[in-house]
């Protein structure tokens, strides 16, 4: 496995390995992986014949008084993840390069973003889709890997792609979690023992929406009501939402349908942690 920074660099070795026949796969990361990204680049390795991971902790998509400054930066345990896992070039940008002086170009998906992350953190996705887009222009893979627990910005990745004619296909890969229960995050780093045992109240929120939707509840604004009053009660917890939505469109609903997802954010302490599951109505066949 190899290192490379400077974009040039990536596009030669992108384009030799292209040029043998290989079909590209990339995945985007802020590092501080765990078995979630390790995941990510294993999909990566298994769909295709030449893996790069890039590393870059993306400061337009932190707003003020969030923890860009204290977000963990491990890189050499990242590269070593990053082999055993199977990638073959760490990309591994600078701020610099990534936001040159006079930087003043940025990509805005209007709609999806206007709600749940968007609605709590401004700009937020306008930093997310800049660096995406940037991201995949550079390295110009064939498909592109993203983790599911950030629902909504794979939502947002694909409809950019779509709109943008990207010819990068977007691939979602399953939530990782620990044994517990509690979804992989390289914020969970930030726990304490007492916070990290309240933040399993997110998927016994989620586990709740699933049951009852399983036991032929259709009432789905009771479910919510049930799921806010769990993680209301639960010490250190502060909601920011819990709802089911459309899990095209991202659009809170009231009745089950076919395709919708629980979503959930949440304050345990000073850590913010989301987390989702996709729920299926039960057939009325």
């Amino acid at each position: 496995m190899d290192t490379v920074a400077e974009i040039p660099e990536l596009r030669q070795r992108v384009q030799s390995a292209r040029q043998g026949g290989a079909v590209v796969g990339f995945v985007p990361t802020m590092g501080a992986l765990h078995a979630g990204h390790v995941s990510l680049v294993e999909a990566a390795r298994r769909d295709c014949d030449f893996v790069v991971v890039s590393i870059f902790v993306n400061p337009t998509q932190f707003g003020p008084n969030e923890d860009f400054e204290k977000y963990p930066r491990v890189l050499e345990q990242d590269l070593e993840k990053c082999q055993t896992a199977g990638a073959d070039l760490v990309w591994t940008p600078t701020k610099e390069m990534m936001y040159p002086p006079h930087f003043s170009s940025y990509v805005e998906v209007e709609s999806l973003t206007e709600t749940l992350e968007g609605a709590t953190r401004p700009h937020h996705f306008r930093g997310v889709t800049t660096v995406v887009t940037k991201l995949l222009l550079s390295c110009l893979p064939d498909m592109a890997y993203f983790g599911a627990k950030d629902y909504q910005q794979q939502a947002i990745v694909r409809r950019m792609c779509l709109d943008l004619n990207i010819p990068v296909e977007i691939k979602t890969c399953p939530i990782i979690r620990d044994e517990d229960g509690l979804a992989l995050s390289s914020r969970n780093t930030y726990l304490s023992a007492e916070e990290r045992a309240s933040a399993l109240s997110l998927s016994r929120a989620l586990n709740l929406a699933e049951e009852r939707i399983a036991a032929g509840e259709t009432d789905l604004e009771r479910i919510k009501t049930e799921m806010r009053a769990l993680l209301a009660g639960t010490p250190l917890i502060e909601v920011d939402y819990a709802t089911i939505v459309d899990s095209a469109t991202l659009e809170e609903i009231s009745a089950p349908q076919s395709q919708m997802v629980a979503l959930i954010a949440a304050w345990s302490g000073a850590t913010r942690l989301i987390d989702n599951r996709e729920l299926s109505a039960v057939s009325q066949a």
